[in-house]
């Protein structure tokens, strides 16, 4: 597709405007008389299906290099190990309750974390299935309470760290979900929300509340950025993902499914002070999994499993001793500018002779997606009798520190790892 230049098109439409201008004078001037004006009428007709085709032909061009360039990624941080394998993710440190010393040791006396819930009387995946489809779940009784608990918790560990709780829409209209997400979200990931009328524009369940957090700020200005910035925002939402990218992964229990909750960490901050706040939020998760008791190891993500808005990615992978693997709970990402350059979020006072936009940089990440955290408690915590719950739970569950099993196991169920 050849593409002109905006000064280029805007020049040819207007001398075609110019063009349609004289003919309908003319037109005019020939009604007045009583004379034929079929000639001229015709001829402003092609000249207005001219101007219309190239009205078209520029929004499309535009349109084409919008898609190109959406396809272009950040600049990866200097400090991200770079390589196109995930085997080649750096672990930073690792962590353990029973300090420096700990290790972590694959137990196969235990049972996998969907057999502790199951046992607990906690989810029914057959019935949730059924209802709802792939992957689909209800929580039940204790499970609830501990879904519920971990929300309540995390928030609250956000709030003592001056973080402004938010809770977000589910859904957002497509022209601004198209500035936040990636393009390929929305073939793998995200859910369309059809309305009846032909006129209803389109909309997308979030995948996570980052997204309409990020666009919070759309178009606005932070004029006074040392008194307005950083903004610490602590969101929750359920979360919709189609995971149609991860088919036969991850299929047991509750720890990959389609509706989730999740407490997640989202800042806007000036360029400056941007590292030092992806330092900050990576801290926060590390002490909220330390708090919970949970072993894991922390890991730089290599440049090319970065997605296109991070310009580095941290992702804290926690124990799961039955399955005897790390697994992902937690990613933070500092998107830079790249967000905030499509949202238009800006910051300072605009200088005489400066030609440059400044734009904010915002950060996001995963504190708690609390069916994921649930799995890997209930599998780090559980005793031959029920579970043990986590001291900083305690409180928001009613004061119980134990929960007994109290179903056995189908006769039929067949052992597997998740």
């Amino acid at each position: 597709m050849r593409i002109r230049s905006k000064p280029k098109v805007d020049f040819e439409v207007n001398q075609i405007s110019k063009q349609i201008n004289a003919k309908q004078k003319e037109i005019t001037a020939k009604r007045k008389a009583k004379e034929p004006a079929d000639d001229l009428i015709a001829e402003k007709t092609a000249l207005d299906q001219s101007k219309a085709k190239t009205e078209k032909e520029a929004a499309d061009a535009r349109e084409a290099v919008r898609i190109k360039a959406a396809g272009v990624g950040n600049l990866v941080y200097k400090d991200v190990p770079v390589s196109l394998t995930e085997d080649d993710n750096k672990i930073i440190r690792t962590w353990h309750p029973d300090g420096p010393n700990g290790q972590v040791q694959q137990r196969t006396d235990i049972l996998p974390h969907h057999e502790v819930l199951m046992r607990l009387d906690a989810i029914d995946m057959d019935r949730g299935s059924k209802i709802a489809g792939h992957r689909g779940y209800f929580l039940i009784n204790d499970g609830l309470d501990l879904n519920q608990a971990l929300i309540s918790y995390g928030l609250d560990f956000l709030r003592k760290r001056g973080y402004k709780k938010v809770q977000t829409p589910f859904f957002m209209r497509k022209e601004y979900m198209a500035k936040t997400a990636q393009l390929e979200q929305f073939d793998e990931e995200l859910y369309k929300v059809v309305e009846g009328g032909p006129d209803e524009e389109d909309k997308y369940l979030i995948a996570t509340s980052e997204q309409p957090i990020s666009a919070f700020h759309a178009g606005e200005w932070f004029e006074s950025p040392k008194e307005q910035l950083p903004i610490k925002y602590a969101g929750y939402s359920t979360c919709f993902r189609k995971e149609a990218g991860s088919s036969g992964k991850d299929t047991w229990g509750i720890f990959r499914v389609h509706q989730f909750e999740k407490v997640e960490q989202f800042l806007i901050t000036s360029p400056t002070e941007s590292w030092a706040a992806f330092e900050n939020m990576v801290a926060n998760s590390e002490e909220f999994y330390q708090s919970l008791g949970i072993p894991y190891q922390l890991v730089a993500i290599v440049s090319g499993a970065l997605n296109l808005a991070a310009s580095q990615k941290y992702d804290l992978e926690a124990w799961f001793p039955f399955q005897g693997a790390h697994k992902e709970l937690v990613s933070t990402s500092n998107c830079t500018d790249y967000q905030s350059r499509r949202l238009e979020v800006r910051h300072g006072l605009k200088k005489g002779g400066e030609e440059r936009k400044q734009y904010v940089h915002m950060l996001n990440g995963t504190l708690c997606a609390t069916e994921r955290a649930m799995c890997c408690i209930v599998e780090n915590w559980q005793t031959p009798e029920g579970l043990k719950i986590p001291p900083p739970l305690i409180p928001y569950m009613q004061g119980r520190d134990f929960i007994p099993f109290s179903k056995e196991l189908p006769k039929n169920l067949q052992r597997k790892k998740v």
